[in-house]
């Protein structure tokens, strides 16, 4: 009796469907996003950085342009009472009326102080009647900078402000109040709270103002830094 052996069958083969392919390139696709947003934010890391360097760059010019504002002030030290458009200077704090009582809507230094105040004063830093604030924002702008030398390539401009409430000679005009300086001569505690008298024109003595120096720089990419000193003679 023959004895046959049972044949194998053969396995019937799996259809190839593509599934490690489109998981790979779903992985590619991941790894390409990956990587350009990588990409991404080196370059906005590196666009930072600079503008902080081009930031500190204009704030450091801006102490040029105080120096040029002192520089002004004391060659002219003497002709301070009244105003000089043409150099920046202005010997009232713009805050009150003519009469140095009524007060005046305060005024907005760097136009992003008081933008919720649809009367503040702005100053004219760009010469085209503050185009760029809104509309109806501002009462007026028409304080008008001094466009001093240019630093590095780094835009100086400054306004410097006599604290006093209106312009005049407040050595005759005793109507006319202002800040003063409170030197350390005299009595109490390192001169708390005496006065530093100075001479002024004519050998008459008198508590020195104060003068507000508000300087703005515009320097690359658009970069603008301000500063603001306070000084007296």
């Amino acid at each position: 009796m023959t004895m046959r052996r049972a044949q194998p069958h053969p396995q019937p083969r799996i259809a190839q469907r593509g599934v490690a392919l489109i998981f790979a390139l779903v992985t590619l696709v991941a790894l390409m996003l990956a990587t350009l947003a990588l990409v991404r934010s080196v370059d906005s890391n590196a666009l930072l950085i600079g503008n902080l360097g081009f930031k500190q760059d204009a704030t450091a010019a801006a102490d040029q342009g105080t120096q040029q504002a002192i520089a002004w002030l004391t060659a002219n030290k003497y002709a301070l009472n009244a105003d000089v458009v043409a150099s920046g200077y202005y010997a009232s704090t713009q805050e009150y009326e003519a009469d140095g009582v009524t007060a005046k809507p305060p005024l907005d230094a760097t136009g992003a102080q008081l933008s919720g105040r649809p009367t503040r004063q702005m100053i004219d830093w760009d010469g085209d009647g503050c185009r760029t604030q809104p509309q109806d924002s501002f009462g007026e702008c028409r304080l008008k900078p001094f466009v001093g030398a240019a630093i590095d390539g780094n835009q100086i401009s400054y306004v410097v402000l006599r604290q006093c409430s209106k312009a005049g000679d407040y050595l005759v005009d005793t109507s006319i109040q202002c800040a003063k300086y409170l030197g350390a001569s005299g009595g109490g505690a390192e001169g708390h709270g005496s006065i530093d008298y100075r001479t002024g024109p004519g050998g008459v003595t008198t508590a020195a103002p104060y003068f507000r120096i508000l300087v703005r720089v515009s320097g690359a990419r658009d970069t603008v830094s301000f500063t603001e000193t306070v000084m007296h003679f």
